[in-house]
């Protein structure tokens, strides 16, 4: 016999009057079939760029109305220029922060470079994991980059082939949360216009593709490692997320 209480009154207190109604605007995008996995990807950091149509055209019709909803959390649902979408925790916010690794800022700011250089023309947009290897090594001070595979590092062949692997972790990292998209096979992707969340750091008037080069060359463009402590010790762990994570995909289309 079911123990539930059908015999339920509303507390006497309760105000029920018009404010405490949320907007028809509003109300129709938290009911849209797009919201529920939109709001999960979000909140995890993805950044939404034209390249996703249905999510970005969503967005882009309710960003307002959900940037209310947004407010309720602490966080703040911004529009980049660029036209692609992101969710902004604050300090109180209510949804959780995540904080990128030293080398995946510094892969940030050389795909941001290259989605502003000639060869994203010549290759039609389409960029191999070695090739953007190569760019970092040859942009990048490479004593600071052999620093990230370890302290010890000679910048042997078997450190380079680290440094290589955890170049590729990034990047399957930055591409969870849109930077990136796959082509094909894992050794190519293009580039979203996400990647100017990394563009930051450059002043209003600049050349841009110069101000990147500029940035990546002084090592500016790699954050103080203080500001992300703690990073280098999840990359193992992350590495086991990402192979999870790229497995789940293969099972998810194997079962289309």
């Amino acid at each position: 016999m079911s123990s539930i209480n059908t015999d339920y009154k509303a507390p006497e207190s309760a105000d029920f009057s018009e404010q405490d109604y949320m907007p028809t605007q509003l109300v129709k995008a938290l009911s849209n079939s797009l919201f529920p996995a939109l709001d999960s990807a979000l909140r995890a950091g993805r950044h939404i760029s034209s390249d996703d149509m249905d999510n970005h055209a969503f967005l882009s019709d309710f960003d307002t109305d959900l940037g209310i909803f947004y407010q309720r959390y602490n966080a703040e649902l911004v529009r980049a220029p660029e036209g692609f979408f992101y969710l902004r925790p604050r300090s109180t916010s209510l949804i959780g922060r995540s904080v990128l690794s030293e080398l995946d800022m510094l892969v940030g700011k050389i795909l941001c470079f290259l989605y502003l250089s000639p060869e994203r023309l010549a290759h039609e947009g389409i960029f191999t994991n070695q090739e953007l290897y190569e760019e970092l090594l040859s942009l990048a001070d490479e004593k600071k980059l052999m620093r990230l595979v370890t302290n010890r590092a000679t910048g042997s062949d078997l450190d380079k082939e680290k440094l290589f692997e955890k170049v590729r972790t990034s990047l399957r990292r930055l591409r969870r949360i849109g930077m990136v998209l796959p082509v094909g096979d894992d050794e190519k992707f293009r580039i979203s216009e996400a990647v100017f969340r990394f563009g930051a750091d450059v002043r209003v008037g600049d050349d841009i593709a110069a101000a990147q080069l500029r940035l990546i060359r002084d090592g500016e463009a790699v954050l103080d490692p203080s500001k992300v402590k703690g990073t280098q010790e999840q990359d193992a762990s992350d590495e086991q997320v990402d192979t999870e994570s790229e497995q789940d995909e293969q099972e998810q289309a194997g079962g289309l």
